[in-house]
């Protein structure tokens, strides 16, 4: 779903299409987590690419919402597809401690939160080490995470490259 009416943005982010292609063709029988999912656009593409399972995480009912209906619409069965309202940040520490893993893992976290559904504040600069450490703990062996941000200026934590292989995919996606 689209909605040009009611939200300033679409719902649908034009600069996510080659990634979005490419979960598409490379999530067969992989388990897929979307965490920051907002409308679960890139759930989907990875659902109707063969998925074996997908999780979505967001903190917002409304946005939840959105993705269950696209999901409904591109006929990908509720079963196989859950929608998890949380804070992420608090969401990845509870899987870690259940031992949950996935085999592909897209994080397009805002650029700055406030929410007051979340304890304290979210800056993607200061806080995307963390976040990368602990979906690294999320990831099965030979599994991959995509990380997106919009944020300009925005420079990786050099030290995230001592225990992950850390990849610039920004030209071509």
């Amino acid at each position: 779903l689209v909605n040009l009416r009611d939200y300033l943005d679409t719902g649908l982010f034009l600069d996510h299409r080659p990634i979005r292609r490419w979960f598409y063709e490379n999530a067969r029988d992989k388990r897929f987590l979307n965490l920051f999912c907002y409308t679960g656009v890139a759930t989907v593409h990875a659902a109707i690419g063969g998925a074996r399972t997908t999780t979505s995480v967001d903190l917002s009912s409304r946005y939840l919402d959105w993705a269950a209906d696209n999901l409904r619409l591109n006929r990908c069965s509720p079963r196989s597809n859950a929608l998890i309202r949380a804070d992420v940040m608090e969401w990845m520490d509870a899987a870690i401690e259940r031992g949950e893993r996935w085999d592909l893992l897209f994080i397009d976290p805002p650029t700055f939160s406030n929410s007051k559904r979340m304890e304290g504040t979210f800056d993607v600069q200061r806080d995307h080490a963390h976040l990368l450490t602990q979906a690294g703990r999320l990831i099965a062996p030979g599994g991959e995470i995509v990380f997106s941000t919009n944020r300009r200026r925005f420079r990786i934590d050099e030290s995230l490259s001592d225990t992950m292989t850390v990849e610039d995919i920004t030209e071509w996606s």
